[in-house]
């Protein structure tokens, strides 16, 4: 847990400077460096630092798109080792990059719940209870992505003693129940489901969504009563998704495939990044983003979001990334994109030998 003297004499220094926000206070006191710029070529690869907070090792991703209303961070558990026990009063998805092992969680005085977890796995310690991450394994280290809605919660209150040390049990979200992280999901419906534990995000089955272009599956996931969300997407070999665009934050992790992301404001000049597994990137708010899938192998990818809950609306615009800009949304149709668009995602495709499975697309839009 946090120190209750050093994190106050902290906000008292954060007051005399008055410069910095409470968010870059306490980035100083963690210790550890926060890696910025627009995107990651390899989570895998992040070089790792010594985190005493944590207990292990890890670093701070704060990219250019999160535009200082969430981070990320990344965080190593060494073999047959755990990270220390840790609670806060901000939100987290956390998302397995590799390994594997096992989280404990529990309330002040309530009885320790414990599941175990692997590769690809992706769940939410509730708001506020305590939790501890073990590394099940005897030789290899385990890695996490955790995304966070840190910045704004400390720069909210701008009171990281209370941050960190507030007793407060929500029970609204959590009570020990048994089955918590069990996996199973409930289901609305509209590709939308609620669980707390997903065992797999890679291979999780995913509905049609049509509306977002070529053949393409997605599904909404609301974790731990969180106002956070994720989206896990898949598109086709030799196709694209529409260029859409929405608030900061959305951090996109690739699971499979290889492609390219092109993003722009209007009026801008447009930007290309390429991707492959275990790359990350978070487009900045308001710009348009569109995803090539150039590879042999169907693209997949999870996006974790801030303030976009379905069952908690009301803190952050919404966003018509379904709806044609010319209808007053976010998101551009195939016949209206720029024709170097295409002419670009053709270009990729041949040096690669892959055929464009666009063409039935093309003419549905025309």
């Amino acid at each position: 847990m946090a120190d209750s003297g050093s994190l106050t004499n902290l906000r008292k220094a954060g007051n005399e400077l008055g410069a910095k926000t409470t968010y870059q206070l306490f980035l100083e006191k963690e210790g550890v460096p926060a890696v910025r710029g627009f995107h990651i070529e390899n989570i895998n690869t992040v070089e790792l630092h010594p985190w005493a907070r944590f207990g292990g090792r890890g670093v701070y991703l704060n990219l250019d798109g999160s535009e200082g209303v969430n981070d990320c961070y990344i965080a190593e558990i060494a073999p047959r080792k755990s990270l220390d026990p840790q609670r806060h009063m901000f939100e987290e998805l956390v998302y397995v990059i590799s390994g594997h092992g096992a989280t404990t969680v529990w309330q002040d005085g309530g009885k320790k719940q414990t599941f175990e977890w692997g590769e690809g796995a992706l769940f939410s310690p509730p708001l506020n209870a305590c939790y501890q991450h073990f590394n099940g394994a005897g030789d290899k280290p385990v890695r996490l992505l955790a995304m966070t809605n840190a910045p704004t919660v400390l720069n909210l209150y701008h009171n990281i003693d209370f941050v960190f040390n507030c007793d407060y049990r929500f029970t609204d979200r959590y009570t020990g129940e048994e089955d918590f992280f069990n996996g199973v999901a409930k289901i609305p419906g509209d590709g939308f489901h609620d669980t707390n534990f997903i065992r797999d995000v890679r291979a999780y089955e995913l509905p049609e969504r049509k509306d977002r272009g070529a053949g393409g599956k997605m599904l909404m996931i609301e974790m731990s009563n969180n106002v956070m969300s994720a989206h896990i997407s898949q598109f086709p070999v030799g196709t694209y998704k529409k260029a859409h665009r929405h608030g900061a934050g959305a951090h996109v992790i690739i699971l499979k495939g290889e492609g390219f992301s092109m993003v722009w404001k209007e009026g801008d000049d447009i930007k290309r990044y390429n991707w492959r597994a275990g790359s990350l990137m978070v487009p900045p708010e308001r710009c348009f983003h569109q995803h090539f899938n150039v590879g042999g192998e169907p693209a997949r990818y999870l996006a974790l979001k801030p303030f976009s809950s379905r069952k908690f609306p009301g803190l952050r615009k919404q966003w018509g990334t379904s709806e044609s800009v010319k209808l007053g949304g976010d998101q551009i149709e195939y016949e209206d994109e720029s024709p170097r668009i295409r002419a670009t995602f053709e270009e990729e495709l041949a040096k690669r030998g892959v055929v464009s499975q666009m063409g039935n697309v093309y003419k549905a839009a025309s």
